[in-house]
């Protein structure tokens, strides 16, 4: 490093216990006035508006997304690091996913490395990403180019494990929709065509084809659409299916299964289908050893230990994957609860503005700005995350 290693992390170390009261407040009235996906107005203008105080250069509504927002900050010579903060609520839940640590983390990262640092060398962003939950902010990020020219992008997420890595799948939902002739099924049975028994008919096919899938992919479906009376053969009905796969590939041949499948009960059945994507797709998370390494190295000296996930576990998916699979990317989980409990409870959410909340929110803050300062001080370090980035791509992994 250009500068001592670990005055710069002492300074980082201050920044944020200076902060430390702000960012509870900050994580607190996220938590108190939880926002759902694409309506977290209040808390876009609270976290821009913490950034804009300390001399961060802020544009808001960035990718077209009203309550996105990017700060930045340093001389652009150099390495560009970028802070992710998500803020977005569940319906009914609340912060049942922690993500008030996560923006407060994030909003102390970027502080404290600001501030640590004086004039910061290269890029340092604080990008806020909306809908995580649904609809996927840092999907519509990646595709409007956001994350072109940045060498890391470092978030954490609370959970009930401590790993150093996320295991997060690729996942897409689409739908498949069935035409067929409306009949009575007294007065004319032999003209209708049922719609509805063809998609039923389907549902059972994708239960024969789970039963084979690999580690890491997997069906769910609902029933969108399933007729109007009783009385009358449907000629319609829709569904609307979860896909997971481990790597972004094994989605796609998933999702190709489910067309084959559908076209299929559509022959069979003499009815037409249609199969259609739903939004954009999550695609799989790719972990950077390099930044992970440093994370966990900086969290331990916080006072929380991180180990590798249990082998075959997966922990669902998120947007953070199509940011990772262009860039180096963390997305380490940090328990706050016990392992025997889950996220997307109320049990999480109150434990999201409690005590081990607070504890992990500031080490996680800490923890980030340290990599950050890394990525920005030492050359070498965003050329070995590359070069690592690169290796797994070619491996597909």
């Amino acid at each position: 490093m250009p500068q001592d290693a670990q005055l710069v992390y002492d300074r980082i170390r201050q920044e944020v216990g200076a902060r430390a009261g702000r960012l509870w407040d900050v994580s607190l009235a996220l938590h108190r006035a939880p926002e759902t996906a694409f309506e977290e107005r209040e808390a876009a203008r609270l976290l821009s508006g913490e950034l804009e105080r300390e001399g961060f250069g802020v544009e808001r509504g960035v990718a077209g997304l009203p309550t996105a927002f990017t700060g930045r900050a340093g001389n652009g010579d150099g390495p560009c690091v970028a802070l992710l903060m998500e803020y977005d609520a569940l319906p009914r839940l609340g912060h049942a996913c922690g993500h008030n640590l996560i923006a407060a983390a994030g909003l102390g990262a970027a502080l404290a490395v600001r501030g640590a640092l004086g004039e910061v060398p290269g890029s340092l962003l604080a990008v806020g990403t909306p809908a995580e939950e649904r609809g996927g902010g840092k999907v519509v990020q990646v595709d409007a180019g956001l994350f072109e020219g940045v060498d890391a992008a470092l978030m954490f997420h609370p959970g009930v494990h401590s790993w150093s890595w996320a295991p997060l799948t690729a996942s897409a939902q689409i739908r498949v929709a069935f035409h067929g002739r409306a009949a009575h099924p007294t007065g004319n049975p032999t003209e209708g065509v049922d719609a509805l028994g063809a998609l039923i008919q389907l549902f059972n096919t994708l239960g024969v084809l789970d039963r084979r899938l690999p580690a890491g992919s997997h069906v769910q479906g609902i029933v969108t659409d399933g007729g109007r009376a009783t009385n009358i053969v449907p000629e319609y009905a829709e569904g609307l299916f979860g896909l997971r796969g481990a790597t972004t590939a094994a989605l796609e041949d998933l999702v190709e299964e489910l067309r084959r499948c559908a076209e299929g009960v559509a022959l069979a059945t003499r009815t037409r289908v249609e199969v259609t994507g739903v939004g954009g797709r999550y695609e799989h998370f790719r972990a950077s050893d390099v930044l992970s390494e440093l994370f966990a190295g900086h969290l331990e000296r916080a006072g929380v230990a991180l180990s590798e996930p249990v082998p075959g576990v997966y922990l669902g998916s998120s947007d953070i994957g199509n940011v990772s699979t262009r860039v180096p990317a963390i997305h380490p989980f940090v328990a706050i609860m016990g392992s025997e409990a889950s996220d997307h409870t109320p049990e999480f959410a109150e434990a999201a503005a409690g005590p081990e909340g607070r504890r992990v929110m500031l080490a996680a803050a800490e923890a980030l700005a340290c990599t950050a300062a890394d990525v920005l001080l030492r050359r070498d370090v965003s050329e070995r995350a590359w070069a690592g980035h690169r290796e797994k791509a070619a491996a597909g992994l």
